[in-house]
């Protein structure tokens, strides 16, 4: 089980930080602030360029957080707050099924993050080397409330 958390971290943490960086630098064939930005604009998230920043930062850092497994609970419920935002501003609409451009794949991203909340990063994580690991039913629970209240922010 230690190898697997750690995948799971290093995976998911990955691309989150693959994702962020897209809309913070233009890395990985993104499209970087700017472009980034007036996408957001037509989702009706305004100031576009800020909310560019805002999830290119969250994608990022949150998912440098859980591929490291360090402060998991926070890592977790900002990747949740853009995921939540997601689904609302672009996915919710075709339904649940990714091959109609649904919100499946978003859900499951979100349901990868908080089993880290409530499991914890692991023996191979920054939180356990450091003495520091939180974990629990009440953490899980904490970093799905402050997801969900920072995407209410977002909208």
């Amino acid at each position: 089980m230690k190898i697997g958390r750690m995948l799971l971290r290093l995976s998911v943490g990955g691309f989150f930080i693959g994702h962020g960086t897209q809309k913070l630098f233009g890395w990985f064939g993104g499209h970087g602030l700017e472009g980034t930005g007036q996408f957001f604009e037509q989702l009706g998230l305004r100031p576009g360029k800020r909310h560019a920043l805002a999830a290119g930062a969250a994608e990022t850092g949150g998912g440098a957080l859980i591929a490291a497994g360090l402060a998991t609970p926070l890592g977790a419920s900002v990747l949740t707050a853009t995921m939540l935002t997601r689904i609302n501003r672009v996915h919710l609409k075709n339904g649940p099924w990714a091959a109609d451009g649904g919100y499946e794949y978003n859900v499951v991203l979100i349901a990868a993050v908080l089993v880290l909340a409530e499991v914890g990063p692991g023996d191979l994580s920054l939180d356990a080397a450091l003495g520091n690991e939180r974990h629990g039913p009440g953490w899980a629970l904490a970093a799905l409330a402050a997801g969900v209240l920072g995407a209410i922010g977002a909208h």
